[in-house]
């Protein structure tokens, strides 16, 4: 590895961690989205595809930038949380606690990559690199933003369908609805408890 005399040649380091980062995420991506139930959370990891490829070729324009060629560094920090992501999916799990999960798996890449990508943001407005920074922050609010759409799926409905064991296919309709709810800013319903495992009463009176 080379050697690191100063803040620049940190910097550098920590985005080749990410540029192999972003790289390992794209590839896992598409078989969390196989994996996943609930239409919302498909489509969720769909759209971070999107983004990732996006963020590959912002990092790719920050070491242009900075006059350096594009190369990746093992990220292990990604490499483990993929490699339990992956044996979570392995796991004979009801969908819907499957569902929970991918969830809290993407989350944890989330947060690794929010942590990451402040401090190398920060690192770049020190040594005055001002659109590196930029670049960087873009990025930075994007991850934010997908944490903050995965707890929303989550609380609107997943969680809740998890925790009374309901499969995938029989709370998904109801996820969907409370998921359209919360996207629009309302409050998705707080009800805990159930007429039944997998089933709903019809014409029941709200109190």
């Amino acid at each position: 590895m080379p050697a690191m005399d100063d803040l620049r040649d940190l910097l550098i380091h920590e985005l080749q961690d990410l540029y192999d980062a972003e790289h390992r995420i794209a590839k896992a991506l598409p078989k969390m989205r196989k994996a996943a139930g609930a239409e919302e959370l498909k489509d969720a990891f769909d759209s971070h595809l999107q983004e990732t490829q996006g963020q590959i070729g912002r990092l790719e324009q920050c070491f242009d930038l900075l006059g350096e060629e594009a190369k990746r560094k093992k990220c292990h920090g990604i490499l483990g949380l993929i490699e339990e992501g992956q044996e979570e999916m392995e796991e004979d799990a009801n969908q819907a606690v499957l569902d929970a999960a991918l969830i809290g798996a993407a989350q944890k890449v989330e947060h690794y990559e929010i942590g990451s990508y402040g401090t190398a943001r920060t690192h770049a407005q020190l040594l005055g690199n001002d659109q590196v920074a930029a670049l960087l922050q873009e990025t930075l609010d994007e991850e934010a933003a997908t944490d903050k759409k995965l707890t929303a799926i989550a609380q609107a409905g997943i969680n809740e369908a998890a925790a009374r064991g309901e499969d995938g296919g029989n709370s998904d309709q109801r996820t969907s609805t409370r998921w359209a709810a919360a996207s629009r800013g309302g409050s998705p319903s707080r009800r805990t408890s159930s007429p039944g495992r997998g089933s709903t009463k019809k014409g029941a009176k709200k109190k």
